[in-house]
């Protein structure tokens, strides 16, 4: 008789049902054969399943076990495989009654004493079980509880396979649950490393990180040695809105099949700022490898990718942002899938204005020749600047700001207060449409949104005239006044916030680069 249990795999950030089908047939010699499109991991389970069923006290087939993996034609990969193998395999052996199995699915790698450890993808994996119905699901202790985020079905967490087939015999295990809405609330912190309080001076670059995370717009900081981008950009995590719940569960999900919490957190609670060496690899940031994982920008999904001295990146790793910028997701593309993972990230970025890093500084005199600085700059090409809605000059702070040792009167919870106000806007009036922030406008709902009077459109003309606008640049401009003007509680796009964000949308230093 063939035996199936229930179960999964992922396939980017989705799961797909899996049967585990179990058949044991006579053959001269004991042996165990794995078909069904598995990867080595997979592979490797008959030796893990071997051990872990003998060392939890119970006899193993001396005969051939056939196990297929359907459907046949997906690529099924982790080690998640081997906790419904063995389950089968003891209902072959009559352990178990398969007819109970039925309405359970199981995830979970075997230890070769029977304990099972803790998995990758836990999380997608049981949203997707619950969609095709399953009712009751056992995972590893250590992912009991990313799964308990999963409304509407049984989670049970053991420790070994002993656990395992006690549950169905005679010492149930005891289901697990959490309260999502209450969890969250009790995780968020409000108490940050970086503070803008200790920020001295750059009221202009503060605001216009404000304006950033209101509207969750791409912002390049370009100034001098030891003007503060570093710790500006340090600080801007503390003055991001928190997390809803769906949006912590669409991160978690991408965290747990990076592998990145493993029984280690159970929920990402907080935006993720992701800050990037220059020596990273283009597959580094938008992820790869033959099974595509997620990369960097996948990682900085609804948080931060901050790409500090951000021309030290080779030109070509920097090309890869533009259609992720563009677009909000990223395609990877193998020989025998595809993947498609979100990628809805704030990008900031710091840079240094030319080699020496004192162009257009008023205390110290660039030392570099015109061709040095065209080179340096060039390395940014005029496409990705078009995708950075801010571009704010860091100056050299004064004497009198850098001897002023008393905390600045604004602390980042005023500021983060003023930017959870403007998403809530931003929430509302987008509610119907698919979106959340400004930044995420198409030129329909710019057009629907955004609405000029005749004096907003007077200013826009001189502007695309004297600073030579492309339709990127102008609708991005359009998107910023959007945001300045639910900043300051306004309905509508007025001049001054037309203004402002003309004022931080033309760098001097981007200028020279796009020359």
């Amino acid at each position: 008789m063939v035996v199936k249990i229930n179960t999964a795999c992922t396939v980017g950030l989705d799961a797909c049902d899996v049967a585990v089908e179990i058949d044991v047939v006579n053959a001269a010699q004991s042996c165990v054969v794995i078909v069904g499109l598995p990867d080595i991991a997979v592979k490797e389970a008959e030796s893990r399943v071997k051990s872990a069923i003998k060392n939890s006290g119970y006899t193993f087939p001396s005969k051939r076990v056939v196990v297929n993996l359907a459907p046949a034609d997906l690529k099924k990969n982790g080690t998640h495989f081997d906790l419904p193998v063995a389950v089968g395999i003891l209902a072959e052996e009559e352990v178990l009654e398969s007819e109970k199995l039925q309405n359970y699915a199981f995830l979970g790698e075997l230890s070769l004493d029977g304990e099972i450890n803790a998995v990758r993808g836990v999380l997608p994996l049981v949203m997707g079980l619950k969609e095709s119905g399953i009712k009751n699901i056992i995972v590893p202790e250590n992912n009991v509880k990313e799964a308990a985020l999963v409304d509407g079905i049984n989670v049970y967490g053991a420790n070994s396979l002993n656990e395992v087939v006690h549950h169905f015999i005679d010492e149930p295990l005891k289901p697990t649950s959490i309260n999502l809405d209450e969890y969250l609330n009790n995780a968020l912190a409000d108490d940050f490393q970086y503070d803008f309080k200790d920020v001295k001076g750059q009221q202009k670059a503060k605001k216009a990180m404000e304006i950033a995370a209101a509207g969750a717009h791409n912002i390049l900081m370009v100034g001098s040695p030891g003007a503060g981008k570093t710790m500006m950009a340090r600080c801007f995590k503390s003055i991001l809105p928190p997390l809803t719940k769906e949006e912590a569960l669409e991160l978690t999900k991408i965290y747990s099949i990076a592998g990145l919490l493993m029984g280690k957190e159970h929920l990402i609670v907080n935006r993720p700022f992701r800050a990037v060496h220059h020596t990273a690899s283009a597959n580094g940031i938008i992820g790869g490898g033959t099974t595509p994982k997620p990369g960097e920008i996948t990682l900085a999904h609804r948080g931060v990718l901050f790409l500090d001295e951000m021309v030290e990146f080779p030109r070509p790793v920097l090309e890869v942002l533009r259609q992720p910028l563009e677009d909000g997701y990223i395609v990877i593309s193998r020989a025998k899938n595809s993947i498609t993972y979100p990628a809805k990230f704030i990008l900031l970025g710091a840079m240094n204005p030319c080699p020496c890093g004192y162009l257009g500084d008023k205390e110290k005199q660039c030392t570099c020749a015109e061709f040095q600085i065209n080179r340096y700059l060039s390395r940014i090409s005029g496409p990705l600047l078009d995708r950075i809605d801010l571009q704010v000059d860091v100056t050299r702070l004064t004497s009198d700001e850098l001897l002023n040792m008393k905390p600045a009167d604004e602390t980042s919870k005023d500021i983060r207060e003023r930017v959870i106000k403007a998403r809530k806007i931003q929430a509302e009036r987008y509610k119907n449409d698919g979106i959340l922030t400004n930044s995420e406008l198409n030129t329909k709902l710019l057009r629907k949104y955004c609405k000029l009077s005749e004096d907003c459109e007077k200013i826009f003309k001189t502007a695309i005239v004297k600073y030579g606008l492309s339709g990127r640049k102008y609708d991005r401009i359009l998107k910023l006044s959007r945001t300045i003007a639910d900043l300051e509680g306004s309905a509508d796009i007025k001049p001054p916030h037309i203004m402002q964000a003309l004022q931080y949308r033309i760098s001097e230093v981007t200028e020279m680069a796009n020359k």
